[in-house]
């Protein structure tokens, strides 16, 4: 049993706990701005007492505490302030953490080893929780803060999560590099507004057993692979030409895993066909019934419906 209750945490961790620095997904739930209306009155409050960070900045630290110690969320420490760039509103960054349960100080869970920062945190109001996004905000780059995470309910662990932000960089607001010429002449047609966003005419594309992915803008940066999530806009249309979504009306980007059992899961469809692409690609996906919804669909996509996508891939992590 604790072998379980272990491994659930070390996978929570190795997000970097998403679910406590994720505005909404704690009892930290205040909004930023409410937040900062207090922060002179709860500052001391939230403050955690006693813990200590040693080593040289933007390398692994040595976090010190007297265990036992109690912990609350919303609480945290500034251990080692950084002197690297200033952290803005709308940066990703890539930070290391280490776990450590405040009932005996023993070690959940460490990036640093393998090297494997959590890439996976956009600064944020509408993504972080106040706690994070009113610390991480305005920080230095190789700052070490220590989160306070009372996850007795879900994991049978409160512990202290010690971050290390590492690195820093912007999505991208569309595809950006070079159109591909040579798309073959059968495939819907792809048009786009000033801001990026697509419109397509089917030209006359029925249904398919097989995915097609067809690059349309050829990005420069990184190359996907089955460990990846991306980070994308996107289009969704049926062979009709009805649109069911996309996340362009509502300016708003999604993660997808490329990989099984992740906490971003997409169809079949969009992780073998943008495995290989890269950041900065705009990419045609049409997807058979099998690597879609299949027969029994899903809300407004009919069952056996073949899907068409134009997927803009922003980032990577």
């Amino acid at each position: 049993m604790r072998k379980s209750v272990v491994t659930k945490i070390v996978a929570l961790a190795c997000s970097l706990i998403m679910c406590a620095a994720v505005a909404g997904c704690s009892s930290d739930s205040s909004s930023s701005s409410d937040s900062s209306k207090s922060s002179d009155a709860s500052s001391s409050k939230n403050q955690i007492a006693g813990v200590t960070a040693t080593g040289k900045l933007g390398e692994k630290p040595t976090i010190s505490f007297n265990a036992p110690m109690t912990v609350s969320d919303g609480s945290y420490v500034v251990l080692q302030k950084g002197d690297g760039d200033v952290i803005e509103d709308g940066d990703r960054v890539c930070a290391q953490g280490i776990a450590l349960n405040v009932k005996d100080g023993t070690e959940l869970m460490d990036t640093w080893t393998k090297n494997t920062p959590d890439c996976s945190l956009k600064v944020s109001s509408s993504t972080l929780n106040s706690t994070y996004y009113g610390q991480i905000k305005g920080a230095k780059l190789n700052t070490t803060i220590a989160f306070g995470v009372n996850d007795q309910n879900s994991s049978g662990y409160s512990y202290i999560l010690a971050m290390t932000l590492v690195s820093k960089s912007k999505d991208l607001e569309k595809a950006t590099g070079e159109e591909v010429k040579d798309i073959p002449a059968n495939l819907p047609k792809v048009t786009r507004a000033k801001d990026g966003k697509p419109s397509i005419d089917m030209n006359g594309q029925g249904s398919v057993d097989s995915l097609i992915s067809q690059t349309l803008i050829k990005g420069s940066g990184k190359k996907l692979t089955d460990t990846n999530t991306a980070v994308v806009k996107y289009s969704g249309w049926l062979t009709d030409g009805t649109q069911f979504d996309s996340s362009w009306t509502k300016n708003t980007t999604i993660d997808a895993d490329l990989y099984s059992g992740g906490q971003h899961t997409v169809i079949a469809g969009w992780q073998k066909g943008l495995i290989g692409q890269t950041v900065g690609s705009q990419v045609l996906l049409v997807i058979p019934p099998d690597q879609a919804y299949g027969s029994s669909g899903q809300g407004s996509i009919p069952g056996n419906s073949t899907l068409v996508f134009v997927i803009d891939i922003l980032a990577a992590y």
